[in-house]
């Protein structure tokens, strides 16, 4: 086209109409609201929702401090477009603990010193839930060999699993430790 002959369309008349009305259940609330549909997971978390556990690091799906449960698998919520989410269950670090107890991973991430700043803190403890349940199903990772064995519970396997998550303060060997106590390892 030429540019002379481009018209730009400019605004929607109604900025409701770009909307899309999606049902999900977060920390296991149901919500159902309209949702641009260029929003993501994170932004309608923090902005729509006031739910501030998963934390806006990158905003590139690079450090995973944004990390959720959605249908109990890891998800980067910065890089997830909340219209695909219609239907599922969101769970954020702060939804994980139950009547009062902390989670296991959570409990574990304390008694361990597994961070420091804590901005990281709810990516990891999420991810690491997630992890988990992989280990639980025998799902191999890249340093499983061979990739048909059942993964060990090696520090290089966990750390292969949380490489997605990244700690600016460091605190690597308290998350590795946490995860094998959680599994109930050494």
């Amino acid at each position: 086209m030429h540019p002379a002959t481009e018209t730009d369309p400019g605004p929607p008349a109604d900025a409701a109409d770009i909307g899309r009305v999606i049902t999900l259940r977060v920390d296991g609330r149901e919500h159902r609201l309209s949702v641009d549909p260029r929003r993501t997971v994170l932004d309608l978390l923090r902005e729509q929702l006031g739910v501030f556990s998963a934390k806006k690091g990158c905003d590139h799906g690079q450090c995973g401090s944004c990390t959720v449960l959605i249908d109990g698998r890891r998800v980067l919520a910065c890089l997830t477009l909340a219209v695909t989410c219609d239907g599922v269950e969101v769970t954020t670090a702060a939804g994980l603990a139950a009547d009062g107890l902390l989670h296991p991973v959570q409990q574990a991430f304390l008694q361990h010193d597994a961070f420091q700043c804590g901005y990281c803190t709810p990516g990891q403890i999420c991810s690491a839930v997630g992890l988990l349940d992989e280990f639980e199903a025998g799902a191999p990772s890249q340093v499983t060999v061979p990739v048909t064995a059942t993964p060990d519970w090696t520090d290089a396997e966990i750390a292969e699993r949380m490489s997605g998550n990244l700690c600016r303060c460091g605190a690597y060997p308290g998350i590795v430790s946490a995860i094998r106590e959680t599994k109930g390892g050494s």
